[in-house]
């Protein structure tokens, strides 16, 4: 595997502008899922995902970055997550989790860095691949408004484009709301 550099993907956190629980409660995590936060960054929403999840269940946080996922590892530990792992993988070549094994995959601010870079076919792959029929892929994003927070306008993704994407790789959208100031999120369903 061989870390990128200054690509699209890579950016600030944005904790500070979105809730992690309020995502999740949008996204429908419930005890016992088995979830998985692809592109996790610092992990707040996966840390926040493991929670939700409880001892039944199983979280995720999945990132290219060693410092990334360094910065998780140590929360983990802090936090005394069992049910939590940080994993560092790149997903457009491989997520080393176990076939149809993820309930609820996440990515958030992410799926427009593939879609800039010419990657989403391996990325939608890997996810499809790992992610149970009837599973649930909820994708964050920035609302593609001008002169706001986040990617360049011309990267923006707005949810049309995202309920595209997740329908030529065969997941129904169930919903699309809007989260906090900026975002929206789209929660598709895999296709049985």
């Amino acid at each position: 595997m061989t870390e990128k550099h200054g690509h699209v993907h890579q950016g600030k956190s944005t904790q500070n502008i979105l809730n992690a629980h309020e995502v999740l409660q949008s996204a429908g995590i419930k005890l016992g899922d088995v979830f998985l936060d692809a592109g996790c960054g610092d992990g707040y929403i996966s840390i926040e995902a493991s929670k939700m999840v409880g001892k039944q269940g199983r979280a995720y946080a999945v990132d290219v970055y060693l410092e990334s996922i360094e910065i998780v590892k140590t929360k983990i530990s802090d936090n005394e997550l069992s049910n939590m792992e940080a994993v560092l993988a790149d997903i457009t070549e491989s997520i080393p989790i176990t076939d149809d094994s993820v309930d609820h995959i996440m990515m958030a601010n992410v799926l427009h860095g593939f879609v800039a870079d010419n990657e989403l076919k391996p990325v939608m792959d890997n996810i499809d691949r790992i992610i149970k029929s009837g599973g649930i892929f909820s994708v964050v994003e920035f609302r593609k408004i001008e002169n706001s927070p986040g990617p360049p306008f011309n990267v923006k993704l707005s949810p049309e484009q995202v309920t595209e994407i997740l329908s030529q790789y065969g997941f129904d959208t169930i919903d699309t709301q809007e989260i906090g100031k900026y975002h929206y999120i789209v929660n598709g369903v895999k296709k049985l």
